[in-house]
This record gives structure tokens, C-alpha cells and sequence, in this order.
């Protein structure tokens, strides 16, 4: 094993694709790394956020088959920022679809932020299929998280809180997520866009330690921002993981797996209280805390510690 803790050089896909899913959905998936190496699956956060070329370099390309794909409505798949038949449940399926279209037995599950609700989701579902667990930013979709997004990070961000809650006229700011919904599912662009940069932005502004204003200038993208904020708010609204679906309630199913949580000590915008409990609960897991980092998969300290992390799961 190497001690490696930087990115891996770019790399190009040697295979990409696109999985039909329904009459209404189609899944853009790719390839790269080595084709007879061990299956690592990539999931990106969000929800809606879809995949960059540079989640690949997390992963040795020599050793990995790497497999990132975008999620219903997100990035590359299309219909762009569709919500409708786009659940959880229906991400899981994707999941599992994608993976016998590929012929893979089991795999590495990585995620981060959204990623990691999705990763649990699936681990829990099919425990079968995964060979392990690497797990960054942790967010179980719960009700308090949702409400620390939307107003909470004002403690921290209030300029960039401020921004995002005055985006919207006064008399509709008593319900912020409601108010968003409605605006981002307006068929019209001039409508839809607008608030959707709004949102993205807002959540790109506190996605990190220092400010960034390349990270910013990202989520402002349409298509980043469109993806992003439409289905962020439509799973808020939605599709919130309670009672039976609670994936801490539901980690008893994976305490077997390999696993390892890299958290940001000041995550602003999925906070350490989540990450603490999934750790808790799953003794059995590693659970590093990047001492100097917010949320953002690139954050310097996130970054080494994934690439790590990847390493050291190479012996699981």
C-alpha cells in the first residue's frame, strides 16, 4: 500500500454509456481505471449535484475499476433537474441495476454529503453487494439537518444566509423551502434559474473552510444549479429518511462491512453531530475527523484523507 495523499492524475474513460431506466428517465454512466481491477462505485452528492471528471482521481486507476454515473435528473442523465418518479427508492434500483448491466458481483461503495445517504440506503438494501464503505460528510436526511441548512447556517454564513433568504419577497421568507420548491418547478427559465443559482450558490458559499470563489463560481453553472437545487429541494420536501427508513435505526445491517467515515470538523453544511452518531452506532467502522476542513470533498484534509482511505480499503 502506498501512503499516497494527493489526487491521482486525470484520466479519461476507457468505456461510457447510457442505461435507459424508464420511459421518462436515461442514466449517463462511465468507466476508467483498470478493467480487470477491483469495482469501486462513485456517488455523487446532492442529490442533483451529478459527477465531475475529477472524481476519478480519488481511486489508483491501476488497481480500480472505476464506475461513476449520474443520478436520475442530475449532470449528464436526462431529463436535467427531472423530479418526477425520482425517489430514493428509485436510486437504490439504479444502483443495483447498473451493476448487473456491468456484471459486477460486489463492489466499494464511496460517497459523500448526499453521497453517503445514498451509500447507506444501498448498503442496507443489499448488503450483499458491498464490499466496503468509504463515507465523507456525513447527511441522513433528516428533518433537523434539513432545517440546519435552510436557516441554521446563518450562525456561520449570515452574508451568504442573507443572500439566499433575500432572494425571495418578503412575505413568502416564513416557509424558505416551500417558497424555493415553487419557483424551481416553474417551467418558466426565467423563473426557474434564477432561484436555482440562488440556492446553489448558497449551499457552494458554505461548502467550505476559507472562501472559495471557485467553488462558488461552480455552483452558479446552470446545469450544476438546476440539478442541484430542483431535486435538493424535492427530496427536502419529499423524501426525508424517518421512522423505518432512519439509517442509523438500519445500520445493524452493515456493521459487518468495512468502513471508514472521514469527517470535517466545521462542516457548515452537512454538521459533525450526523457523522458522530453514524460512528457511535457503527463501532466497528474508522472514523477520521479532518481537524482544519469544512464540507467540500476538496477540502485539502478531506482530500488526503479519501485518497487514504481508498488506499487502505485496496485491503479489505
Amino acid at each position: 500500500m502506498t501512503n499516497r495523499r494527493d489526487l491521482y492524475p486525470p484520466i479519461e474513460p476507457y468505456r461510457t454509456g447510457t442505461l435507459r431506466l424508464d420511459a421518462r428517465h436515461a442514466m449517463y454512466w462511465e468507466q476508467s481505471g483498470n478493467p480487470r481491477g477491483a469495482p469501486v462505485l462513485f456517488l455523487h452528492g446532492g442529490p442533483g449535484a451529478g459527477a465531475t471528471s475529477v472524481h476519478r482521481r480519488f481511486f489508483d486507476p491501476d488497481y480500480w475499476r472505476i464506475v461513476i454515473f449520474d443520478q436520475r435528473g442530475a449532470g449528464r442523465s436526462t431529463p436535467l433537474g427531472e423530479v418526477e418518479d425520482n425517489t430514493p427508492a428509485h436510486l437504490v434500483a439504479d444502483i443495483e441495476r447498473l451493476r448487473g448491466v456491468l456484471g459486477i458481483e460486489r463492489w466499494l461503495v464511496f460517497g459523500g454529503s448526499w453521497g453517503s445517504t445514498l451509500a447507506l440506503d444501498y448498503a442496507a438494501t443489499h448488503p450483499g453487494r458491498c464490499a466496503g464503505l468509504i463515507l465523507r460528510g456525513i447527511f441522513l436526511c433528516r428533518k433537523e439537518e434539513i432545517d440546519w441548512f435552510l436557516c441554521g447556517v446563518q450562525r456561520v454564513f449570515p452574508e451568504a444566509w442573507r443572500a439566499f433568504s433575500e432572494f425571495l419577497p418578503t412575505p413568502e421568507r416564513g416557509d424558505i423551502l416551500a417558497a424555493y420548491r415553487r419557483r424551481l418547478l416553474d417551467p418558466d427559465p426565467h423563473i426557474h434559474m434564477p432561484a436555482a443559482r440562488a440556492w446553489s450558490v448558497y449551499e457552494g458559499a458554505c461548502s467550505t473552510l476559507l472562501p472559495n470563489p471557485e467553488t462558488v463560481a461552480a455552483f452558479g453553472e446552470d446545469r450544476l444549479a438546476l440539478g442541484l437545487a430542483r431535486i435538493e429541494a424535492h427530496f427536502f420536501s419529499h423524501h426525508l429518511y424517518t421512522g423505518e427508513r432512519d439509517l442509523i435505526t438500519r445500520v445493524g445491517q452493515i456493521r459487518h462491512i468495512p468502513g471508514i467515515i472521514v469527517q470535517g470538523r466545521y462542516d457548515m453544511v452537512c454538521p459533525i453531530r450526523s457523522a458522530d452518531e453514524l460512528a457511535r452506532a457503527w463501532p466497528e467502522a474508522e472514523y477520521v475527523i479532518v481537524p482544519n476542513a469544512g464540507h467540500s470533498a476538496m477540502e485539502p484534509g478531506i482530500r488526503d484523507q479519501l485518497v487514504l482511505a481508498t488506499e487502505r480499503m485496496k485491503r479489505a
